[in-house]
């Protein structure tokens, strides 16, 4: 069977640590879309790890890692964490990567840095990993298949032709910079080609027959609902699509194995770049849930940006659940909250003089404003419980409440960094 791991929200939910997780009980791990602008922070017994492209079950040996078609393929990326994690002890992980997959090329990053450069305070707030010059090209169908790579030195100067063709227009005469350097290029391609090809496999062909053999995978989406391009805060979103749908044509499955959809949501609200965020904070205030965030804080695991911190939103979080179909939900660092005296839930929005519980377009969510409920906090230490019952009551009112509030049963509770700081519980929406 196969079992999705997503975000409701904005990212940075928590994913990383869920899909390590469960893959304690998976044979497969895939990675399905998006690229290394994003990361997920894992904590194991070899350490404290940010994963950008890997799949989290590399510190599974006995889990097959795969990078599917749908991901931007940053080779240099991929091989430099690859380096870093068997450097911390961690055994080589098996790994596939899919012999469809496109590679991010060199001139992706320095368009996408170019272009938040001139659009200045309007820009996206992109992390400059070169994610949207790529999707671009790939839909435009002048993007690199890694298949393409192992031609003949004329076949791929022809298509390099081509592509600089149309790059160095904008290059020289919107950026006012060097055209592409054509040989260098190739130089780049052939340097890459040969570290790159042990690891290449018809992806869709292994996964056919893992499933038929009745075996287990994990889809590892990047990022949040919100930051879908067609049903996120658009345009301020990312350029592939997080939804677990999607998960069947980045890693090249039927849609009917997706059995199961566990959507990762976090006990208050955080994202980074630009976009709508009703239920932000600002000042002392998101400091203080900063810095008590995470392990270490809430900073980008990709960036090191701050990121943006706010109360839970039910509105965003009900929506999110909704589009990727969730069957479970994995509420996530619930213990980072208990500094506090009270807790803000954001259950509504205010817009134009009206409550609405339905999730705007981004029009209209401009103008939106918070609807609080506070509940009361639970000033303790809720690490190392592992019973749901044990925890303070006002622990589980919390969770009781948003729960509730979303229509989605949580399922689990994770209250801390470990992969064994998880509790499972019975949701009442599913007695």
């Amino acid at each position: 069977m196969v079992k999705a791991v997503v975000g409701a929200n904005w990212g940075d939910e928590g994913k990383g640590k869920i899909t390590d997780t469960l893959a304690n009980d998976a044979d497969i791990v895939i990675r399905f879309q998006g690229g290394a602008n994003a990361g997920h922070t894992i904590v194991n017994e070899y350490g404290k790890f940010a994963l950008h492209l890997l799949p989290s079950g590399v510190f599974h040996q006995n889990i097959t890692n795969v990078i599917g078609n749908g991901v931007a393929f940053d080779i240099d990326k991929f091989l430099k964490e690859l380096g870093d994690i068997e450097s911390k002890g961690v055994p080589a992980p098996n790994i596939i990567v899919s012999d469809r997959v496109q590679v991010l090329m060199p001139y992706h990053i320095q368009f996408d840095t170019l272009e938040e450069a001139r659009l200045a305070g309007k820009s996206f707030g992109s992390t400059k990993s070169g994610i949207a010059p790529f999707y671009s090209d790939k839909y435009a169908k002048i993007g690199w298949q890694i298949n393409e790579f192992y031609q003949d030195d004329d076949a791929l100067m022809e298509k390099i032709d081509h592509i600089a063709d149309i790059k160095d227009a904008l290059l020289v005469n919107l950026y006012h910079t060097d055209p592409i350097d054509r040989k260098g290029l190739l130089e780049w391609i052939k340097e890459r080609r040969d570290k790159i090809r042990p690891y290449l496999a018809d992806v869709p062909k292994f996964l056919g027959e893992a499933l038929k053999e009745g075996k287990t995978a994990l889809l590892e989406g990047q990022l949040g609902t919100m930051k879908d391009p067609d049903f996120g805060i658009y345009p301020m979103v990312t350029s592939s699509s997080p939804i677990a749908g999607f998960g069947a044509i980045g890693a090249g499955i039927p849609p009917y194995e997706i059995k199961q959809i566990v959507v990762v949501s976090k006990a208050y609200s955080s994202a980074v770049g630009a976009g709508e965020f009703v239920s932000e904070i600002f000042g002392k205030e998101a400091d203080t849930l900063r810095n008590h965030g995470g392990d270490g804080g809430e900073y980008g695991a990709t960036t090191g940006r701050p990121r943006r911190v706010g109360w839970y939103d039910c509105v965003a979080s009900r929506y999110g659940c909704r589009l990727q179909g969730a069957t479970d939900v994995a509420f996530t660092v619930l213990d980072d909250l208990g500094y506090l005296d009270e807790i803000p839930v954001c259950v509504a929005y205010e817009l134009d003089g009206r409550q609405i519980t339905d999730f705007p377009v981004t029009k209209d969510l401009k103008r939106c404003k918070p609807v609080y409920k506070t509940l009361p906090g639970w000033k303790c230490d809720i690490r190392g419980i592992r019973e749901f019952e044990d925890l303070p009551k006002e622990a589980q009112d919390y969770v009781n409440f948003i729960e509730q509030q979303i229509g989605y049963p949580i399922t689990m509770v994770s209250n801390g960094p470990s992969r064994d700081d998880i509790i499972y519980r019975v949701s009442p929406l599913n007695k």
